[in-house]
């Protein structure tokens, strides 16, 4: 903070000056890549991201008024995810997961008339036959 003496205003530094400087200007250089990283994850993903940067300033040690504060920057990022493909599966008797539905008949498999079934061969030659 910074007293102009002529006028009597209170001029303080600039957050982004602090953030700039800190650690000789590596949380700066960290935060613009989080930044730039979030950016193309929501431009690849057309879903909204957001970053957010805490300032954690401890107090003095033991009490003293005049003793330094130590000072640090956090930053989380919730960057968009692609979203998970899904598959459709239909449960088995024992309530297993599987691709093929239980309820249908296999390929190859025909019930008859009197309700039993039977396995046929399916036709697979590919020679016409005369009508």
């Amino acid at each position: 903070m910074t007293v102009q003496h002529d006028t009597g205003e209170i001029q303080q530094a600039p957050v982004a000056a602090f953030l700039g400087s800190h650690l000789n200007g590596r949380t700066d250089e960290e935060l613009s890549s989080e930044f730039h990283t979030l950016l193309d994850s929501v431009r690849a993903h057309g879903k909204k991201g957001s970053m957010t940067i805490t300032i954690v300033v401890d107090p003095p040690a033991n009490g003293v008024e005049s003793a330094p504060l130590p000072i640090g920057i956090e930053s989380t990022v919730k960057a968009p995810k692609p979203t998970p493909v899904k598959s459709l599966y239909f449960l088995n008797a024992d309530g297993q997961p599987v691709r093929e539905d239980p309820r249908q008949m296999s390929a190859g498999v025909y019930r008859t008339t009197d309700g039993t079934t039977e396995f046929r061969m399916a036709d697979t030659s590919t020679e016409y036959k005369d009508a």
